[in-house]
């Protein structure tokens, strides 16, 4: 009780208030100073200072604002966009470093920082004249593997969250089941699955996701596989575990993870015309509005309207095959008769036209004239290895699996690419 006592007496609470007054005003002085001045990086005698681009920022107000003259902005805004294609800087993506060889210093050095693994760094010669040169950033590339089991109520992106999968590498994981599964009807408590994918590093730093390297689900028609191999002529692509091309002329859904709302049949009763006749397609539920993608390359042959499809779009994919995409709300800009479209290229939007009791997609294959069931027809490949090729997958894919299984064993370890 008598330190309390002290404590309280009149002097010494005096003199604490006059300390943490003192204490409160550095701490605001500290404050300010950081909040306005950019950070600095000091290396080998150097005065290093960062810059992120904000809204309303210009180059002309940045370098201004660093003490170079109306000329020096002049000729960097001109070598910028002769020798790095840089016309406008972006905010909240682009960062700015200027270098002096002390506090006092000019500017010696810009640093344009577009992204992580692209810089364009500017240098004034001895002539004053400024000149411009990229650099590309090495990344330290390392390949991380995730599993996980679908649990009953799960979809898979769910399921593969949990898995800790990425959502933009479960997007991609996505994009290529599709051409092999249904998204609505293959998942069922139970399936496991596994990815083996790219982390972006730099000085030890995780700076983004890189590609999906290998995937492996247990469908309902058999364990679907799927590894990214580099063939001699540079060209990338995924192969099955034997080396046939995984990647599908033709996706069987369009839209990933839409709920089907009516199937293939041969006898169906129409739900507006009331009758039973053949259903030709496949029905995915999607709100009005949702980009619809082609489902592989080819040339569009029909672009129109009927009483039953509503908005349609045709494509001749080739000798054999034809996609038909109905009741689009609109058609997307640029896509008319003879047009030819890619692979995943927005064609339309889903909306409600024709026949039809909601909005959604009626999706339909042609083959050889014939309409058949895009759930179940065998799809063709793009291409496929060749024999000397699919002897340097064979062995890639072995040495890859071998990495997966210790992967499997050791989760918090990696494989340095």
């Amino acid at each position: 009780m008598k330190k309390a006592k002290d404590i309280l007496n009149t002097n010494n609470l005096t003199k604490l208030v006059l300390a943490l007054a003192g204490l409160l005003s550095l701490i605001a002085i500290f404050l300010v100073v950081t909040k306005q001045t950019p950070r600095q990086l000091r290396m080998s005698g150097e005065c290093r200072s960062v810059v992120m681009v904000a809204s309303g920022d210009t180059l002309s107000k940045l370098l201004l604002e660093q003490g170079l003259t109306h000329n020096d902005v002049n000729a960097i805004a001109k070598v910028l966009k002769s020798d790095a294609e840089i016309t406008t800087l972006r905010a909240d993506r682009d960062k700015l470093e200027f270098v002096r060889e002390n506090d006092d210093a000019p500017v010696s050095k810009i640093v344009v920082i577009p992204s992580p693994w692209h810089q364009v760094e500017l240098t004034c010669g001895e002539d004053g004249q400024w000149n411009c040169e990229t650099v590309d950033v090495e990344r330290d590339v390392r390949a991380v593997y995730r599993h996980g089991e679908i649990l009953d109520g799960d979809s898979f992106y769910l399921a593969g969250q949990r898995a800790g999968i990425p959502a933009g590498i479960l997007i991609d994981v996505y994009d290529l089941l599709a051409f092999e599964m249904d998204f609505e009807r293959d998942v069922r408590a139970g399936q496991k699955f596994s990815v083996l994918y790219e982390e972006n590093f730099s000085e030890g730093q995780k700076i983004d996701n890189g590609r999906v390297l290998a995937v492996s689900f247990e469908a309902l028609r058999g364990n679907v596989q799927m590894y990214r191999f580099r063939k001699s002529d540079g060209t990338t692509g995924y192969y099955d575990a034997d080396g046939n091309g995984a990647i599908k002329s033709l996706k069987r859904t369009p839209i990933n993870n839409a709920k089907i709302t009516s199937n293939f049949s041969r006898n169906r009763k129409h739900p507006v015309l009331g009758y039973t006749r053949a259903h030709k397609g496949v029905d995915f539920r999607a709100s009005t509005g949702t980009p619809i993608p082609a489902a592989g390359a080819g040339r569009v042959i029909a672009r129109s309207y009927n009483k039953g499809h509503g908005n349609f779009v045709k494509i001749r994919h080739n000798g054999s095959y034809e996609t038909l995409y109905a009741h689009m709300s609109k058609f997307a800009k640029g896509v008319n008769v003879g047009t030819n479209v890619r692979q995943g290229q927005t064609i339309g939007y889903v909306g409600s036209t024709g026949y039809s009791t909601g909005p959604h997609l009626h999706y339909e294959i042609i083959k050889d004239g014939v309409h058949v069931n895009p759930m179940t027809v065998k799809l063709p490949a793009i291409s496929n290895l060749g024999k000397e090729e699919k002897k340097k997958f064979q062995e890639y894919r072995k040495v890859l699996e071998k990495g997966i299984e210790k992967l499997e064993k050791n989760p918090t370890m990696y494989i340095q690419m």
